[in-house]
């Protein structure tokens, strides 16, 4: 199956887009001419969805508010064989969708993305660099080195990808959610340096730096829980026994030298520290058990889907 071959759908979710939206379309059109181009309008107070209509788009809407909604409807609502995901805000190149879409089928890969490459100071602001930045070493350091741009909006996933993909995230975090679906089955991605533009004007980021960011951070924290239990609970269940173990050297002491226990309430303090490290290393030993069986079921819903080939 050739990329002229495949069936191509361009994901566009969009709010309050009306002024980039119609280039999105037409630049998408140009690069990639069979595919049939979705935009999902999201409770917009402007034009946008007549906008995308009027350009040639399949418009259609999704009445929940955030991009983890929007997208949660798109992947279940479209089928094709390769999906693009792009923002509508004109800021990601279209000319490298077929290369993304080439490099996908050729090695045989599920996830592309794009990582963006400046192309004026105003395209990426001072904040959000830096912020995805940390969040790239903290999801890199946690799940493993695979990503150097967790946050670009700007990807090509195969059909077993996106069908298996249960998307949970309500707004921007979508794409750690995307980043560390893929490094916990092991799924075979890559990234594509793709030029990243500022926005034409008119047209407004809806990401606030702290707000999101540390929506993201949560959001990492939380799947590093549920796919690492036993490595989070560990930690807690080791800081826990630490504490007990402070608080109960000096009744140790006493104890040794004077054969008393004068702080009976500290000492009962540190008992209960103690069984509560206990219990957290437990909780972790039996989460890991489930979370094993949650990612064999994972991977047999990806498996269930077929592979990007070409004919």
């Amino acid at each position: 199956m050739t990329s002229a071959q495949s069936r191509i759908a361009v994901l566009v979710p969009c709010y309050n887009e009306e002024a980039a939206v119609a280039t999105v379309v037409a630049d998408f059109r140009k690069a990639l001419p069979a595919a049939e181009i979705y935009v999902y309008d999201n409770n917009s107070r402007d034009r946008t969805a007549a906008v995308a209509h009027e350009a040639g788009a399949i418009v259609r809407s999704e009445r929940r508010q955030g991009k983890g909604h929007v997208v949660r409807r798109m992947f279940a609502d479209v089928e094709a064989d390769i999906y693009v995901l792009v923002d509508g805000d004109a800021t990601y190149d279209a000319p490298s969708a077929p290369r993304m879409v080439d490099k996908l089928l050729d090695q045989h890969l599920d996830m592309v993305v794009g990582l963006r490459i400046d192309q004026s100071q105003a395209a990426y602001r001072l904040g959000h660099r830096a912020g995805n930045r940390m969040l790239t070493g903290f999801l890199s350091s946690t799940f493993g080195q695979e990503f150097k741009d967790i946050l670009s909006g700007y990807r090509v996933f195969s059909r077993r990808f996106v069908k298996s993909f249960p998307v949970l995230s309500d707004g921007f975090e979508i794409e750690t959610e995307l980043a560390v679906y893929a490094l916990e089955l092991s799924l075979p991605v890559a990234e594509v340096e793709t030029p990243y533009y500022a926005r034409p004007e008119g047209s407004f980021s809806k990401l606030n730096t702290w707000r999101d960011g540390f929506r993201i951070l949560g959001t990492i924290l939380k799947l590093y829980r549920s796919e690492r239990p036993l490595r989070f609970f560990t930690v807690i269940g080791i800081l826990l026994a630490l504490a007990a173990i402070i608080l109960a050297i000096p009744i140790v002491v006493t104890f040794i030298e004077t054969g008393l226990v004068p702080r009976l309430p500290t000492a009962v303090l540190s008992m209960g520290l103690t069984i509560m490290a206990m219990l957290s290393v437990s909780s972790g030993l039996v989460l890991d058990t489930v979370t094993r069986g949650r990612r064999e079921m994972k991977m047999l819903a990806y498996l269930s889907q077929p592979a990007p080939k070409r004919n």
